[in-house]
């Protein structure tokens, strides 16, 4: 399970440490069905508007100019890997797990390293919220909850609980998950991109009902010091235009053959070709991540790292965007 740690440049700002009190005292319920949808009506809570950028079909824009290049620098002949599944690898689960909020929420504090680029209030964190790899791991430790109460992403990097109803964390941020609303420019959030990390997530009950709407988060080895609608921040080492900038769609070419995998990998590769991949964080090369859930077969997803880098394409998404600030996209 090799992952890259990304660095997190900070435009001379020094890492603040701080705390915050937060009072929480709203029963939250609703959560036995992570998703929402069932009975096949809409989710009461959304992961993201259905006008959001991540609901936009990238299937039919033109080539991005620069796509050899940025295939290249992520690598051609790396293959795809799926960062998600049930089990453990290496003795630690792996993917990013979803804690859904379905009980009252004490008062909660989090100390947070970057606060001048963080929202440093208004956080429903439950004590038993889970963490990425596990409690023990020594990697980027996300904290995703899912309040479908408020419809609400609470989102946290380099998280660790620190007793009672306490957290630490380098940096967070809190999605109205009905609003298109972006971060401020130039903010990072749980993600180096500055993007929610929860409607990016390849989730185990919209593979297993054979759809997955929307794009998926991916990391790159390396990017550039710049980012594009809608990321809204950099994580580069370099300033160096062959390597993706944040925010870049990718996706998996019309021309590769999906059709002999199994459902629950063909679900992932058929929103690759559709929705396409967002470059979120650097790491591993065309790591595509999902929840981590009991329900995958990792031998089915295992199907994707059939394909490599060589099968993707970059796009030119510049026509999606409607406004600066705004997730929405523009209407086609």
């Amino acid at each position: 399970m090799k992952r890259i740690t990304r660095s997190r440049p900070r435009k001379g700002i020094p890492a603040i440490a701080t705390v915050v009190t937060v009072t929480a005292a709203c029963l939250l319920s609703g959560a036995a069905d992570p998703g929402g949808k069932a009975g096949g009506k809409a989710p009461a809570c959304p992961t993201a508007p259905s006008d959001s950028f991540w609901h936009a079909p990238v299937d039919g824009l033109p080539v991005h100019p620069k796509s050899d290049q940025y295939v290249a620098s992520i690598g051609a002949t790396e293959p795809l890997h799926p960062d998600f599944g049930s089990g453990l690898v290496e003795g630690r689960p792996f993917g990013i797990p979803i804690t859904v909020s379905q009980t009252t929420v004490p008062e909660s504090k989090v100390s947070l390293d970057y606060a001048e680029e963080s929202d440093t209030s208004g956080y429903r964190i439950p004590p038993d919220a889970r963490v990425e790899n596990g409690p023990a791991s020594d990697g980027d430790r996300h904290v995703v909850v899912w309040d479908k109460a408020l419809c609400k992403s609470y989102e946290l990097f380099d998280a660790e609980r620190q007793g009672g109803n306490a957290w630490h964390a380098g940096s967070g941020a809190i999605f109205d998950l009905r609003s298109n609303a972006l971060r401020p420019d130039g903010w990072t959030s749980a993600d180096a991109a500055g993007l929610a990390i929860l409607p990016g997530l390849a989730r185990y009950e919209e593979a297993a009902g054979g759809r997955i709407d929307h794009a998926i988060r991916i990391t790159v080895p390396r990017s550039d010091q710049s980012y594009v609608w809608p990321a809204r921040h950099q994580a580069g080492e370099a300033a160096d235009s062959s390597l993706p900038p944040m925010g870049l769609r990718l996706r998996l070419k019309s021309s590769v053959d999906t059709s002999g995998l199994a459902p629950q990998a063909k679900a992932v590769a058929d929103a690759l070709k559709k929705y396409g991949a967002i470059v979120a964080d650097n790491g591993s090369p065309w790591y595509i991540t999902g929840e981590e859930n009991a329900g995958w077969d990792n031998a089915q997803l295992d199907g994707l790292k059939a394909f490599k880098g060589s099968d993707f394409e970059a796009v030119d998404a510049s026509g999606l965007q409607q406004t600066p600030d705004s997730g929405a996209v523009a209407p086609r």
